[in-house]
């Protein structure tokens, strides 16, 4: 063996999980992502799942999908630096920049590569990154190709945030990161202060919104709409692949940071650009979220009496404040099992294992969607009960 490939066959964690019958990823399924998936030829409840309304199968995304592919085909072969920039892509970022109230926006093939290109791009040589601890991969990985001083903050602890802020040189360039809504944890950052510092030191603060549209602010436009600070926070980033049913991301700020992104940003001039069939079922999302505000409400009805019920029954859900529940587990071995017995039942959950967590902190993620029923919540919420007493980790 190469040393590469020793390095590689020494990896054997995930073969033997797999031995114990508990390996819980890559399980296929063979249905849309709806409240109801087939995997096996049988009906599972989808609690794992990103579409938080519950339109990453609807037929009016589908149907604009598809009249896309007819008329543009079903790869733009460049990118939307030199030949991958429709029409439609253009007519999608106006809609976007309209949607979170900043000049421009430009998107990205995939939301990890929105956050690698822009947090690389705007870490400039002698400035400073300051990023929450939770803050998604994506975020982390793009402060490492950076030029700048990066410096993690304890989850929303804007006390060490500002000692960090107060020891940065005061002319250079700062970038605060923060995601709007955990994706794990399910809780929201504390945007109005991060504003006060972000203004009281001379920095930026850009929010990861993946987890936020379609589910805070007016109209489900994000975190910033959420605490009315949308001239405050200078960019806004989202991705299409959770409430908008689709793939691809997009960041949005004044049009100076826009243009310098669009000149410099390398995953995007360096990567094919978002298909017409996406970009088309992005943009039918938005209409959609827009006119059909009853799909959040349900949403949030739905979020409310899972907290109440999960609590109720002695869960430990953390500081969840969205459809986002954290099951803390804080075993490895228990989560996985909890995981197997769940689909074994037929309710489909996700687990969160070291390294992505502290073994301490090992949770189940149980996500809503706007789609699912209160029975079928309730339904859920039952069957993980009977599986947390058996397994012992509520009593």
């Amino acid at each position: 063996m190469t040393p590469l490939e020793k390095i590689c066959a020494s990896y054997t964690l995930a073969t033997e999980v797999k031995a114990k019958g508990i390996y819980p990823y890559y399980r296929p399924i063979e249905s849309g992502q709806d409240p109801l998936v087939k995997m096996g030829g049988k009906d599972v409840l989808m609690f794992g799942s990103n579409s938080y309304l519950g339109l990453s199968d609807d037929p009016r995304l589908k149907e604009a999908a598809i009249e896309a592919i007819k008329k543009y085909g079903t790869s733009c072969s460049g990118s939307r630096f030199l030949n991958g920039t429709l029409d439609i892509h253009l007519e999608l970022e106006e809609k976007l920049a309209r949607l979170v109230g900043k000049d421009e926006a430009v998107t990205y093939s995939t939301g990890f590569q929105t956050n690698l290109g822009v947090v690389s791009c705007l870490g400039f040589r002698d400035g400073y990154i300051f990023m929450d601890a939770l803050d998604h991969a994506c975020i982390i990985d793009g402060s490492r190709l950076s030029f700048s001083k990066c410096f993690k903050f304890p989850h929303n602890d804007m006390d060490t945030l500002e000692k960090k802020l107060r020891r940065a040189l005061k002319r250079a360039p700062k970038l605060i990161v923060v995601d709007g809504i955990y994706s794990m944890e399910g809780d929201i950052a504390p945007l109005p202060k991060i504003c006060e510092l972000a203004e009281k030191y001379g920095a930026n603060v850009m929010v990861d919104d993946a987890h936020a549209f379609g589910v805070i602010g007016e109209g489900g436009r994000g975190t910033a709409s959420h605490f009315g600070l949308t001239d405050k926070v200078d960019l806004i980033m989202g991705t299409f692949s959770k409430s908008f049913g689709s793939l691809g991301g997009f960041i949005a700020a004044d049009r100076n940071i826009i243009n310098y992104l669009k000149h410099n940003s390398r995953s995007l001039i360096f990567s094919a650009s978002m298909p017409p069939a996406n970009v088309a079922a992005v943009s039918k999302a938005i209409d959609i979220m827009l006119s059909e505000p009853e799909r959040t409400q349900h949403l949030w009805d739905l979020t409310n009496h899972a907290h109440e019920e999960f609590r109720s029954r002695g869960f430990d859900i953390g500081h969840t404040q969205s459809p986002i529940i954290p099951l803390f587990v804080r075993d490895t071995e228990k989560c996985l099992t909890a995981v197997r017995m769940a689909l074994e039942e037929g309710v489909f959950i996700t687990p969160v294992i070291p390294p992505a967590v502290p073994p301490d902190s090992v949770i189940i993620r149980f996500a809503l969607m706007a789609t699912h029923t209160m029975e079928q919540l309730d339904e859920a919420i039952e069957k993980l009960t009977k599986i947390f007493r058996k397994l012992e980790i509520i009593k």
